[in-house]
Parts: C-alpha cells; structure tokens; sequence
C-alpha cells in the first residue's frame, strides 16, 4: 500500500468517527427534543383539563347566579352604554310588561313607571305598586360594553305599614294633644267667660267695659291661636295650596303684635327683599306658623326689645324668611328639640307652636332651622320653595290648583 492510499484510509477514517459523533449528537438532540414535546404536551393536556374546569365552574356559576336573578323579589334591568335594556329578570317583565328587550330605558319609563310627588327615588307602577328605583352605573364606565343596572324593589307594603304606623303615631298625638289642650282652653275661656258676666253690670263704666272687652278679645285670640294649631298639627301636612300675596301676609303680620309695637317697648322692623310678591302656599298655615314665631319672640324679649322679619328671595323659587330677637337665646342642646310636638320650656303652653311651624314648612316643601347664642337672641330661618309654583308637594298634600311638575323636570329628578 502506497503513502497516497494510506492518507486517504485515514482520511475516511477520520470522516467516519465525525459521522458517529455527529450521529450521536444528533441522537441526543432528538430524546431531548423528544422529552421535551412530551413535556410541553403533558403540560397542554393540564392547561386544557384545567380550562374545561374553570369552564364548567363559570357554566355553574352562571346557572346559580341565573336561578338567583329569576328568585331576586325585586326587577332588574340591565342596560348597555345607550340606554337600552338588554336583560331582565321575570320580576323587571312583571313590573313594567313587555316590550322590554332592545327598548329605550327613558321609554320605558314614560310608559310604565310614574313619579311619587315628594320622593325622586320612588314610582309608581301602572298597576298602583310603588317601587324603589336604585340605578348603579358598572366600574368600566369607559368601556364600549359599560352600562348601567337598574333595580326596582317593590316597596309597596312598607309603605302601607309605615303609613298606618304614622296614622296610630298621629292618633296617639292627638289624643295627648287633646288631653293638653283640655287646660290651656279652660283657663282663658274661664277669663273670658269671666269678662263677659261683668260687661252688662250698670255699674261698670265705660272705660272698664273697653278695657274687659279688650281682654275679652285677646282671650279669644289666643283660643284661636290654640285651635288653629291644634287643626294644622292634625292635617300632618295636608293643605290646601293656593296664590296670595307675599305683601299682604306681611302687612298682618304687623297687624297681629301693633298692640306690642304701639306701646313703645317693642321694635318691629320688617324688611321685604323679595322681587316677586305672588305666592303659591296656604297663607293661613304660614301667618299661624309665623305668629307662632313672633309670640315666641314677643315672649322671649319681653317688656322691650328689637325684632326683625326680613325676606329674601334666593332664585326664581325660593324664599328665606328670618325672625330674630335680641331675647335670652336658647341653649344649643334644645335645639334638636324644640320642634318636637308637646315639648315646652314654658310653664304654661301646649308645645305645638313650633312643631307646627316645621309642620307648615315641611307642608310647604321647605325646610327650618334654628340658631342662638346665649345672651344674644335667637334666629329662626324658614327656607319656602313657593314661588311660581316650583316645588314638589310632600306625599300626602293636596294640590289644589297646583300644577303638577314638568316633564323636563321629571327629567332631571330621574338623572339626578
């Protein structure tokens, strides 16, 4: 064998152990490639049973809570970023009847739900149920699928407990009312009674006869006071609303304490800011609960004194009348109690006259409130939303010639 057939022996050799190595190299590769697949396969048959679980868990849990929605007591009402109702439960469709899938909410609320006067949150159905109306907007409010969700509870029954609660809570004040009022008439009707025997004596000169039938008068008046009270706090609110002049019940209000005035020891200042004078209202129930007021003043300032009744009218509706005096004051801790029913500082007194000014004021769709510092009078301040006829009545009132709200308004109550 020559040198040229011996290089190319070894040349082949040297081939054939880079083949095998490469042969086993790529051997190695393949089990660890084929361990691998194995793996990533053993891992997607986990990934996949795991899915189905999670799957079937969400199918259960959509069951569950779809049995839950169809026993849910109250109607709920599912709708999309433009306002239309794209689920129900079977209460919602008892509530409001059908259409209701793929309708205008707003529509559907013009059709089958009317709104309780006094209370934006409730309406009434078609069928006399009143329902409470809870609207809660999702978390993903910028989403393209963002909605809202409407509940409706039907509250029907709790209002009708809760009016019969209120009629035996009425009835039991006025059988208190009755009991308390049995004294404050006998005394001053006893004095006018009194007065009276006396006025057809021959004796009794002229100047006696005005001056008994003056207290006579005023006896009287103050029987009045008591029974107008004692009538407003028995209506709970119910009156009849009708126009008047704001100008006018001022002015009798002037009338009513001249006799204080007229003396010398009284200051009454009476300050009309007002720029409307026409008024929707009871004026009987506002001059008695604004006499209330003044007596009160009267009594707290005594022989001498300064009161003032100023009116301001904050916007196109709304009223702020304020009655203070430089009396004693009161303390701070009465304040959430004077205005309770039957409740009295005074040694001699039914404790009505405040609570039917916040009667009258509520009645009004208004709101009272009281401050004071001690030594430096008192400030009642009585907010009345009774100008051109802009505010809603309390449930319960009586319109009278009081037109009902606007649709624009129902409008923005709901959106509220």
């Amino acid at each position: 064998m020559n040198t040229q057939q011996k290089q190319k022996t070894e040349q082949l050799t040297d081939a054939f152990l880079i083949f095998n190595e490469l042969s086993q190299n790529l051997s190695v590769s393949y089990q660890g490639l084929e361990e691998q697949v194995a793996k990533l396969h053993g891992e997607l048959a986990f990934a996949h049973s795991e899915r189905l679980k999670t799957l079937e868990e969400k199918e259960k849990l959509a069951s569950r809570l779809e049995k839950i929605l169809a026993a849910l007591p109250a109607g709920v009402i599912v709708l999309d970023a433009d306002g239309k109702v794209v689920d129900c439960n079977a209460v919602a469709t008892d509530f409001l009847a059908e259409p209701l899938i793929g309708q205008d909410w707003f529509v559907v609320v013009a059709r089958s739900l009317i709104p309780v006067v006094g209370n934006p949150h409730e309406r009434r159905l078609t069928n006399g149920k009143r329902v409470n109306m809870t609207i809660s907007r999702e978390v993903a409010c910028n989403a393209p699928d963002s909605g809202q969700i409407v509940l409706l509870s039907d509250v029907s029954e709790m209002r009708n407990l809760q009016d019969m609660l209120n009629q035996q809570k009425q009835l039991s004040a006025m059988g208190e009312m009755v009991a308390s009022m049995a004294h404050q008439v006998r005394t001053p009707l006893a004095t006018a009674i009194l007065y009276a025997s006396q006025m057809s004596s021959p004796a009794l000169d002229n100047k006696k006869r005005l001056r008994f039938s003056q207290k006579i008068l005023e006896r009287l008046h103050y029987l009045e006071r008591q029974v107008n009270d004692m009538l407003i706090f028995a209506k709970d609110g119910r009156l009849a609303m009708e126009t008047f002049s704001l100008a006018e019940l001022l002015n009798h209000l002037r009338e009513a304490v001249k006799e204080y005035t007229d003396s010398g020891g009284i200051d009454l200042q009476i300050i009309n800011e007002a720029q409307d004078d026409a008024m929707l209202g009871n004026e009987n129930a506002l001059r008695g609960a604004l006499l209330n007021l003044l007596n009160n003043a009267v009594d707290a300032v005594g022989q001498s004194g300064y009161i003032q009744i100023s009116v301001v009218q904050l916007d196109s509706f709304k009223l702020r009348i304020v009655i203070k005096d430089d009396g004693p004051g009161i303390e701070q801790e009465l304040y959430q109690r004077i205005f309770e029913p039957f409740f009295t500082t005074k040694t001699h007194g039914t404790g009505l006259g405040l609570a039917v000014v916040d009667s009258v004021v509520r009645a009004h769709g208004g709101h009272v409130q009281v401050e004071s510092v001690l030594g430096q009078g008192a400030v009642f301040s009585l907010v009345l939303p009774c100008i051109n006829q802009a505010f809603s009545l309390p449930s319960g009132s009586h319109a009278g010639a009081w037109e009902p709200e606007s649709s624009k308004l129902q409008a923005e109550r709901f959106e509220s």
